[in-house]
């Protein structure tokens, strides 16, 4: 029985059958540094535009702030190929989702919701506006769970009819080379996942100071 790709290797292999085609690519993205090591890995192959749209992240400054920083990231890293959409904020779609599940640790039943949450979003606006692939930077955290993020995305696939592009980021160094361009470009990074209770549980009251 042959053994089965990782989704790196998965990856690999899809963009090794492209041949120069560079098809549209809707890349949903939670934040800068988040972004960085992606981009600088797609952007040779794909057309990209990336989804902002994160209704998890607490609280509001936060959430504009992160959005600043990956606008200011696209705009100096990649001024002539690469567009930022920002979707709308709404935290009770995030709040609704997850009820129940706000007790839950890190990477367990509330964080699939919301990768679900936010996935699903960017699968339907890929298919509404003509996209060929979509994907997620979630993947680049090692806090996140590439199996599920996959498993999610393959089933958004068969959903809305756009093909979802196998990765796990981290990867042959990704989450390394991420910290190293946010140091190179000076970009803020936060210190929590994103939802206010995973804020809580690592003891952060007042999340956007300094």
């Amino acid at each position: 029985m042959p053994k089965q790709l990782t989704y790196a290797q998965q990856m690999d292999a899809v963009l090794a059958s492209l041949g120069g085609s560079r098809p549209r690519l809707l890349l949903h993205a939670c934040c800068g540094p988040c972004s960085s090591a992606v981009l600088e890995q797609l952007s040779q192959f794909f057309e990209i535009t990336v989804l902002y749209y994160n209704p998890n992240t607490w609280p509001e400054a936060e959430y504009r702030r992160r959005g600043q920083e990956l606008e200011r990231f696209v705009a100096a890293a990649h001024p002539l190929g690469v567009k930022v959409v920002e979707d709308r904020y709404d935290p009770q779609e995030f709040y609704s989702a997850v009820a129940g599940l706000e007790a839950e640790p890190e990477r367990g039943g509330r964080c699939t919701v919301c990768y679900r949450l936010r996935m699903r979003r960017a699968a339907q606006y890929a298919a509404e506006h003509g996209f060929d692939w979509f994907a997620t930077t979630l993947s680049i955290s090692p806090h996140k769970d590439a199996a599920r993020i996959n498993q999610i995305g393959q089933e958004l696939e068969q959903e809305f009819g756009v093909k979802h592009l196998p990765s796990d980021f981290k990867k042959k160094n990704g989450y390394l080379r991420s910290l190293q361009l946010s140091e190179e470009y000076g970009l803020y990074r936060q210190d929590y996942c994103g939802c206010e209770f995973s804020a809580r549980a690592r003891g952060i009251t007042e999340p956007n100071k300094g």
